[in-house]
């Protein structure tokens, strides 16, 4: 079953987002780090980080610059929920109950994910969102723990 194909840790190894027009983006540059988990109590936690984000000159994390917080907001994305898997759709459905972007917060927030197994690596495809004012469809491919 797929549903138990999920739980564990699962390692980021590539993301891109492709506009309507074919035009691919890499909001993360291409070296991205990340992790994603599932248990199977069904609560779940996604991270992807811009692997290479500049320190903040003054080593205190509530004294950056506007700079600083700016690369350092935009570089990494983060959400943690709860989780439903319909097998018949090939669709996994995280619930989000805390985010790194406030947007994601608001009660009722699903980010729906088409998903693929192939071996011991996780594809995730993303419903259209918006990014940098175009509409993309991320692709993100994870590797087993």
């Amino acid at each position: 079953m797929d549903k138990d194909k999920f739980t564990g840790a699962w390692k980021l190894i590539s993301t891109d987002y492709r506009s309507e027009g074919g035009e691919v983006i890499y909001p993360f540059g291409q070296e991205v780090i990340g992790l994603l988990m599932y248990d199977g109590k069904r609560h779940m936690a996604a991270q992807v980080i811009k692997a290479k984000r500049p320190n903040f000159a003054s080593g205190d994390w509530l004294k950056g610059t506007p700079e600083e917080i700016k690369a350092a907001f935009e570089g990494y994305r983060c959400y943690f929920g709860t989780y439903d898997v319909d097998e018949e759709k090939k669709i996994v459905t995280h619930h989000v109950e805390g985010s790194s972007f406030p947007n994601w917060m608001t009660e009722g927030v699903e980010h729906v994910r088409y998903y693929e197994f192939s071996g011991n690596r996780l594809t995730l495809r993303t419903a259209p969102l918006l990014m940098g004012g175009k509409k993309v469809i991320g692709r993100l491919v994870w590797e087993y723990l």
